[in-house]
């Protein structure tokens, strides 16, 4: 059937106005983010919590790192999950006393969840849940898990049936995760290095679809920069969802502030005010610099855009 453009468009131009009327004047009620409070004043919820993956600080010892990573206020940590089960004491010691928690733990695991080999996948489901029994320990937001890079074969393909084996497989990935205080936390790349899940809201559907308090998304500004049309709309689109945030350079992966005027975290930003954000920005890049200079001012780059947002 034929489709007249001119009368889709005043159609949809109706329909809207229909739903505004009903929803006191937004079609997307459902969605909105929270609005100023009563006196006028914005809500200040939102907090920019600086995160460092550990080969981000410059130093030879976690003590070392530490010390710097207090003295320039960033008060998360995310490890490597690679064996973290048995450095959980030393973990737990070096932050002893410091005002360093742990934020998200990063992959880790061993095969991929997407696999079409049952062995494969049941040493990702395995491995992903000793990692996360440990990241409950260190009171960690989460594990970051990608179902699979394009490098991983052989793979099923990108069908319904998948999404929906994915959707199940996290189920209980998620119920093992709340069990011990934490969550999985899926995490899209840029087509480049994964065909499955490369926008955030397509992360943020899953973890709707699935509904289950253990499985959240994440955003990286370097992937995001390939993948979204628009950092604010890519971060509203995950909304509660969202528990996590990588930071890197957007031309070259490195520190911010290392690509120019390139890194403009402005509008995610925005966007994170907006839905409250207080969880971690994380620091997940190389460095073409002297890392005792390039790190400092990539976090001063990030608390001033943050002001700015």
């Amino acid at each position: 059937m034929a489709i007249n453009r001119r009368r889709f468009i005043r159609t949809t131009l109706s329909g809207a106005a229909v739903a505004v009327a009903a929803t006191g004047g937004s079609v997307l009620a459902g969605c909105a983010v929270k609005p100023a409070q009563e006196d006028g004043t914005k809500n200040n919820a939102a907090a920019l919590n600086l995160s460092f993956q550990e080969g981000i600080a410059p130093g030879d010892s976690l003590n070392e790192k530490f010390d710097l990573m207090e003295k320039l206020g960033v008060t998360g940590f995310e490890p490597g999950g690679k064996g973290l089960a048995g450095r959980v004491d030393e973990i737990r010691q070096a932050l002893n006393g410091r005002n360093i928690k742990v934020s998200a733990i990063c992959a880790g695991f061993d095969g991929f969840i997407l696999s079409s080999e049952e062995s494969v996948r049941k040493q990702c489901m395995d491995t992903m849940k000793e990692i996360i029994a440990a990241a409950g320990e260190l009171g960690s937001v989460g594990v970051i898990i990608v179902p699979a890079f394009n490098s991983q074969v052989p793979v099923f393909p990108h069908t319904q049936e998948t999404r929906d084996f994915l959707c199940e497989q996290f189920a209980e990935m998620g119920t093992f995760a709340t069990g011990h205080n934490t969550t999985v936390i899926f995490e899209p790349l840029n087509r480049r290095e994964a065909f499955y899940l490369r926008q955030v809201a397509d992360a943020a559907s899953i973890c709707r679809d699935v509904n289950n308090p253990g499985v959240r998304c994440m955003g990286d500004f370097w992937h995001m920069t390939w993948e979204e049309t628009c950092d604010m709309g890519a971060f509203l689109s995950a909304g509660e969802y969202l528990q996590h945030v990588h930071v890197a350079s957007r031309k070259r992966r490195s520190m911010p502030g290392e690509d120019g005027e390139a890194d403009n975290y402005i509008a995610g930003f925005k966007a994170l005010k907006m839905l409250e954000y207080n969880k971690y920005v994380s620091f997940e890049c190389g460095c073409q610099g002297d890392r005792n200079v390039a790190v400092p001012a990539a976090v001063e780059l990030l608390r001033k855009q943050w002001e700015e947002a």
